[in-house]
């Protein structure tokens, strides 16, 4: 006897890419987004505007990598642009307020697949943002490591050279931040 399923909605899904500085969290990103596009499916992608790094109008790896976006100010100007995109990318999602997780939640909710990228801690150990968050309401949550700029062993701390002067976000490149590992990062005061 056959038996035939109903057809159910498709079930959304949050990826959430995690790292320091320089650990190829965008790369992935935009690896991700590709591979939808080639199986043919709408990819619509977001990026803060305080991001104003290299582009204007593209998500760009430190490797130049690059993919076109939309630059928003906030997250809830991403439900009125969806449409009949599939999958979403969010690149730097750490500069979101927490309005980003019921923007997030509402897309899986509809079936999209929600891919997110940034940093989920500032240079001084503490949690940036709502990455904490959402790594927690993620199906998938990936950490990337970068390479130790001092030691060469594994790093997942966005060292930053010089001492914060107003607040802890400070946008910048490797003149501002470099990858470093925990010993060489000297957390908490401790020197190695």
């Amino acid at each position: 006897m056959c038996h035939v399923r109903e057809k159910r909605a498709k079930m959304g899904r949050v990826e959430v890419i995690a790292g320091s500085m320089f650990s190829g969290k965008t790369e992935e990103l935009i690896r991700r987004l590709t591979r939808a596009e080639i199986a043919k499916q709408k990819v619509l992608v977001f990026k803060p505007s305080i991001d104003n790094r290299y582009s204007e109008h593209h998500i760009v790896s430190h490797d130049v990598s690059k993919m076109s976006c939309i630059t928003i100010d906030n997250a809830e100007e991403i439900m009125p642009q969806i449409g009949d995109a599939t999958v979403i990318g969010i690149d730097e999602a750490q500069f979101f307020d927490e309005k980003i997780l019921d923007v997030v939640t509402e897309l899986a909710d509809m079936g999209k697949r929600v891919i997110l990228s940034g940093c989920e801690m500032y240079s001084s150990g503490e949690p940036f943002g709502q990455m904490g968050a959402l790594m927690c309401i993620a199906e998938d949550v990936d950490k990337l490591q970068a390479v130790c700029m001092v030691c060469g062993e594994e790093a997942y701390i966005s060292y930053r050279k010089e001492q914060p002067q107003n607040g802890n976000i400070l946008i910048g490149y490797s003149d501002i931040y470099e990858a470093r590992c925990r010993k060489c990062a000297h957390l908490n005061g401790k020197k190695s």
